[in-house]
């Protein structure tokens, strides 16, 4: 796989349920070696788009493209899907059920076995490996499933809200676990609807609202796009310098610190020296880039 080109690629897909339309004219390009956040509010089309990816439903109309090829059953063996929903097999015992799935994937064997060691030690789930499933936790089942789709070292990884169920200690684990499937080389596809973790994990984003993009891109330089020179600050000192209109458009007070937004025209450096001439000590300043909340909320009133 060429480093430049595109893991995935969807070209003005859609797809329609009877007179329901889940997803419309989406176009979206995945790029290798990278955590590329599919987010929006539940029921924006989502979990569709994915179910198109892995081929479990096909787009009415539209083009999936995946490793440089149409999209077929062969290539499903170098995909691992963890839906949103639990597929777990109750009565069955956990080693048990990670043995089968990796099997399923053709791995048998002391290699299947040594993965799935490996696998229930990385996320401290040995202890649990002769339990049923049934008497797993919600986040335990959670990561076993997580197991499942991994075990097998596909290249293309996707995740329908992977932290749900996830205590915080967990959510941080799965977090680095990600993370290190990306320094590993893999590609992941996170779809979320909480945009502050999306914002921790991506690279690259795309927001779905109501079956339509709305937005896609780098994250980065998506949050430098909708800066809004703004600046977060704590000082003592400086009696007033914040009511000048000239410079100051609007202030918000959390306990000791400040969010100031810039009138029109005006910089922050140019704040930062009335601050330091006017002999106020300054211990904290720097630039807010708007959350990626704050933009989605921007983008959804646009299009109302």
């Amino acid at each position: 796989m060429e480093e430049t080109k595109p893991t995935l690629v969807l070209e003005r897909v859609t797809k329609r349920f009877g007179g329901f339309t889940a997803v419309s004219d989406l176009s979206l390009q995945v790029r290798p070696g990278r955590v590329f956040g599919l987010i929006g509010p539940n029921g924006a089309g989502k979990t569709t788009t994915i179910r198109m990816i892995v081929n479990i439903t096909a787009p009415d109309s539209g083009r999936i493209e995946l490793f440089g090829q149409q999209m077929n059953t062969a290539l499903q063996d170098r995909i691992g899907y963890l839906p949103e929903e639990r597929g777990l097999y109750k009565k069955m015992k956990v080693g048990e059920q990670l043995r089968f799935f990796a099997e399923l994937k053709d791995l048998r064997g002391q290699e299947a076995d040594k993965r799935v060691n490996d696998w229930l030690k990385k996320l401290e789930l040995s202890a649990w490996k002769d339990k049923r499933a049934k008497e797993l936790s919600k986040g335990m089942q959670q990561k076993v499933q997580f197991i499942t789709a991994v075990i097998h070292n596909p290249d293309l990884v996707i995740l329908d809200e992977p932290f749900s169920g996830l205590d915080p200690v967990n959510v941080d684990l799965m977090k680095q676990t990600i993370l290190e499937q990306k320094a590993a080389g893999k590609t992941i596809i996170l779809s979320t609807h909480q945009m502050e973790i999306a914002e921790k994990l991506c690279d690259d984003v795309c927001m779905i609202n109501r079956a339509h993009k709305v937005l896609d891109g780098r994250l980065r330089e998506i949050r430098r796009s909708f800066s809004r020179n703004a600046v977060a600050l704590q000082f003592a000192g400086g009696d007033g310098l914040l009511n000048d209109s000239s410079l100051v458009a609007n202030v918000r007070q959390h306990d000791e610190e400040f969010e100031v937004l810039m009138a029109p025209g005006a910089s922050p450096q140019a704040l930062l020296k009335r601050l330091v001439d006017s002999g106020a000590m300054v211990t904290k300043f720097e630039l807010v880039e708007p959350t990626l909340h704050d933009i989605f909320i921007e983008k959804v009133r646009e299009a109302e």
